[in-house]
C-alpha cells in the first residue's frame, strides 16, 4: 500500500510538472513574446547622449513620402529638437496626397498626435503604432478609415511599412518618451519635403492647397526645431493659435501666433512659387509652339514632296483618249 502511495504521488508530482511546463510553453508562445520591452541598444543611448538628449526625452517623428523616408528627432537640452536618425522606408501605398475613404488604399498625410494608447505591441506586423487618422482635420472634412499604422513587416495596405529592425528602434524610442513622462509625441507626415522646387513640380496636383496648409507647419518646425502646436478651424489646419482650449474645426479661426521669420519665409516662397510657375507656364507655351512650328513644318514638306510626284506622274503617264503603246490603232479608228 505504501509502495502504490508513493507511485501515485510520483505520477501526480510528473503531472504537474508536466502541466506547468507545458503552461510555461504556452505563455512563451502565446503571452510572453516580449519584443515590445527589447531595451534600446547601448549605442542608441549613446548616440542620444551624444547629441545633448536622452531616452526620455521628446520626440517628433516625421515622415516624407515621395522620399520614402522616417525621420526620429528628439529633444535635447536647450528644449530645441535635433535629427536622431533616419530610417528607409520599405512601402507606403497609394500617391501622394491624403487619404479620403475606407479602402482607397491611401496613406495619410498630415499632423497626427501619438499617445500610448495608440501604441500597439502586439501587432500582426511585428511592432506597430496607429497613425491616429482620421484626426480632427480628416472628421471636418468627411474622411474615413480605420487602422493606419505605422509597422514593421516590410508591407503596406494603407499604411507606412518599416523593416522589423527599424520599427523595434522607432518604438523602443517612443516607449522610453512615454517612460519620461510626455504624454505624446507630434506625427508629421508630408508627400516631400517641402520646398518651393518640390512645390512648383507638384504646382497641377488637386492637393495643393491643402499640402500649402500644412507647409507652415512643416516651415515653422525647420525654422524653430520645435513641433508646432496645431488645432483646426474653417475646415483647416492652424499652427500656434493664440489664446488656449480646443477650436471649433468648422468656426471662425482665431489669431496665431506671429514668427516675424516664418511669416517672412512663407511669403518668399509663396513669390518664389509664383515666379516658378510662371517660368513653367512660359516654357510649356514655348515648347508647344516649338512643337507646332516642327509640325506645320513637316506638313509642309510632306506637301511640297506630293506636289512634285504628282507633277512627275503627270509627266509620264497616258493622257485621256492618246492611242496605245502598242501602235495598233483604237476601235474608235478602225475601218469599217
Amino acid at each position: 500500500m505504501t509502495a502504490t502511495f508513493f507511485h501515485r504521488l510520483g505520477a501526480i508530482v510528473i503531472l504537474v510538472w508536466l502541466s506547468l511546463g507545458l503552461a510555461a510553453c504556452s505563455n512563451f508562445v502565446k503571452g510572453g513574446d516580449n519584443r515590445h520591452n527589447v531595451p534600446l541598444a547601448g549605442s542608441v543611448v549613446q548616440g542620444l547622449r551624444n547629441m545633448g538628449s536622452a531616452p526620455n526625452q521628446g520626440m517628433v517623428v516625421r515622415i516624407f513620402k515621395e522620399e520614402s523616408v522616417l525621420e526620429v528627432w528628439k529633444k535635447t537640452g536647450t528644449g530645441s529638437y535635433r535629427l536622431f536618425k533616419t530610417y528607409e522606408i520599405c512601402a507606403y501605398s497609394g500617391d501622394l496626397g491624403p487619404k479620403f475613404k475606407e479602402g482607397d488604399r491611401q496613406s495619410p498625410e498630415g499632423f497626427y498626435t501619438i499617445t500610448p494608447g495608440l501604441m500597439n505591441p502586439r501587432s500582426n506586423y511585428y511592432l506597430a503604432f496607429n497613425t491616429g487618422f482620421p484626426n480632427k482635420f480628416d472628421r471636418a472634412h468627411g474622411r474615413t478609415g480605420s487602422d493606419l499604422m505605422v509597422h514593421g513587416d516590410c508591407s503596406s495596405r494603407g499604411c507606412y511599412a518599416m523593416t522589423d529592425a527599424g520599427i523595434a528602434e522607432i518604438y523602443a524610442l517612443a516607449r522610453e518618451t512615454f517612460k519620461g513622462g510626455n504624454p505624446s509625441f507630434q506625427l508629421q507626415i508630408f508627400p516631400f519635403r517641402m520646398t518651393t522646387a518640390n512645390m512648383a513640380r507638384h504646382a497641377a496636383s488637386p492637393h495643393m492647397e491643402f499640402w500649402k496648409d500644412i507647409k507652415e507647419g512643416h516651415d515653422y518646425f525647420e525654422l524653430t526645431k520645435t513641433p508646432p502646436v496645431w488645432d483646426v478651424c474653417e475646415k483647416q489646419y492652424i499652427f500656434n493659435p493664440a489664446g488656449s482650449g480646443p477650436l471649433n474645426a468648422t468656426g471662425a479661426c482665431p489669431a496665431s501666433v506671429q514668427n516675424p521669420a516664418l511669416t517672412a519665409k512663407l511669403k518668399a516662397d509663396e513669390a518664389d512659387l509664383a515666379a516658378k510657375a510662371e517660368a513653367a507656364r512660359l516654357a510649356a507655351e514655348r515648347k508647344a509652339a516649338e512643337e507646332a512650328a516642327l509640325e506645320a513644318r513637316g506638313e509642309a514638306v510632306n506637301s511640297f514632296f506630293s506636289g512634285i510626284g504628282e507633277n512627275i506622274g503627270g509627266l509620264f503617264g497616258a493622257q485621256p483618249g492618246a492611242e496605245a503603246t502598242t501602235g495598233m490603232p483604237t476601235p474608235a479608228t478602225q475601218r469599217p
